[in-house]
């Protein structure tokens, strides 16, 4: 084995583990619900319910996950009856993704009955995540 030879597969293998915890580290926070920056923009073209919460998904036709969102958010809607759920195509409504900083598909967000939006997430949510954010909001 030459030197260039070992060098080479010591980057090789270098950027595989560099690779591999950014994509550790980047499925970890996929589908986390968290709890959003507050910003001050107008929502009262949206939709949302002014008698409890609101879950507004952002899809699109072409979008394969947003189909598991899809389930989700409709399961929870279905356990939890007072919470509404708005689904928003983002190629037919780009300027509310804007307006929201929507940058990636799946993306998914909790407002209160006051518009307020309380909670943000991308990516596929975990029923249970969602559940525990609504909990407080039903109270």
């Amino acid at each position: 084995m030459t030197p260039a030879f070992v060098t080479a597969i010591v980057a090789i293998a270098a950027a595989l583990g560099v690779a591999g915890v950014a994509g550790v580290l980047h499925a970890r926070r996929s589908g986390v619900v968290r709890e959003a920056e507050q910003l001050d923009v107008d929502v009262s073209d949206l939709g949302l319910s002014s008698t409890g919460p609101t879950i507004v998904h952002f899809s699109a036709v072409w979008c394969g996950p947003c189909a598991g969102v899809r389930r989700v958010v409709n399961q929870v809607c279905t356990d939890m009856g007072e919470v509404a759920h708005v689904e928003i195509d983002m190629d037919a409504n780009p300027a509310a993704a804007r307006k929201l900083s929507v940058m990636s598909l799946p993306t998914t967000f909790i407002f209160d009955a006051t518009g307020r939006q309380r909670y943000r997430t991308a990516g596929v949510p975990k029923a249970a995540d969602l559940r525990s954010a609504l909990q407080p909001l039903l109270a």
